[in-house]
């Protein structure tokens, strides 16, 4: 299927209680699809837990904030760590981003773990995804649901443990 295609589908689908910031954003739609599009050749793709409320849910683009992408709008810490890493190492055009739930579990103030039930019914996207990449599991969550190398979470103090487990894995 291509990328138009999973983006619709994605923007289409109820992912349990999760909120689908694709469902009614062309903009956040159009991103993705462009994103997509752009990693299209990426042999590696991280995978974290799921959007975040000052991340994908707002821009579009996992592991990524509106700051990052216009320069105004919320920043997110684990985004800009990620982007960092991936930039020291040479690498932030070449590693696909992605998470387990690509929708938002939680509200517009907060995150939320994503349900069983979420995480199954997001597996098909998941596993489009990472069909035929090198799969990195960043966070509990993606180590239990994916057979992949796992690193640590860059939030809540694990910077440093993300980065060098992600220049170990890459390296």
């Amino acid at each position: 299927m291509g990328i138009a295609e999973l983006v619709e589908r994605l923007a289409r689908a109820r992912i349990g209680g999760t909120h689908n910031q694709y469902a009614r954003s062309e903009l956040r739609r159009e991103r993705l699809r462009e994103y997509l599009q752009s990693r299209s050749d990426a042999t590696v793709v991280l995978v974290g837990e799921a959007a975040g409320y000052r991340g994908a849910r707002v821009s579009g683009i996992p592991f990524t904030s509106e700051r990052q992408l216009t320069g105004a709008g919320p920043a997110e810490a684990s985004a800009t760590i990620v982007h960092r890493v991936l930039g020291e190492l040479g690498l932030e055009d070449d590693v696909l981003l992605w998470n387990v739930v690509p929708t938002h579990p939680g509200t517009a103030t907060s995150n939320r773990r994503p349900t069983s039930a979420e995480v199954r019914a997001a597996a098909p996207f998941l596993a489009e995804l990472t069909r035929g990449r090198r799969a990195i599991a960043v966070g509990r969550l993606a180590a239990a649901v994916l057979d992949a190398p796992y690193v640590r979470h860059p939030s809540h103090g694990g910077a440093s443990e993300f980065a060098a487990g992600l220049r170990r894995l890459v390296t």
